[in-house]
């Protein structure tokens, strides 16, 4: 939830030296987003952990559900699972 993410808690960083990788998703801006300040708070603690932040990329989109834009930029659930199942 992001509303505990930011700021990042230092209990994170231990947590994720013991993976291979750490993922982060959110509906919101990739830039300034969560995975900014989850990466941020890594490279602070020396953590050198595979980071892959999903978000909306700054790009123009058209108008659409919001169902069709997650779809445009890749960010629905089988979309994330593929690349993720990928890292």
């Amino acid at each position: 939830d992001p509303r505990w993410v930011k700021p990042v808690d230092e209990a994170l960083a231990p947590l994720a030296e013991r993976h291979r990788v750490v993922v982060t998703v959110e509906d919101n801006s990739r830039a300034g987003g969560v995975g900014s300040a989850v990466a941020q708070a890594l490279r602070d603690a020396g953590v050198d952990v595979p980071l892959r932040d999903f978000g909306i990329p700054p790009v123009f989109l058209d108008h659409a559900s919001r169902g069709e834009v997650m779809a445009e930029i890749g960010l629905t659930a089988p979309d994330i699972a593929r690349q993720v199942t990928g890292l």
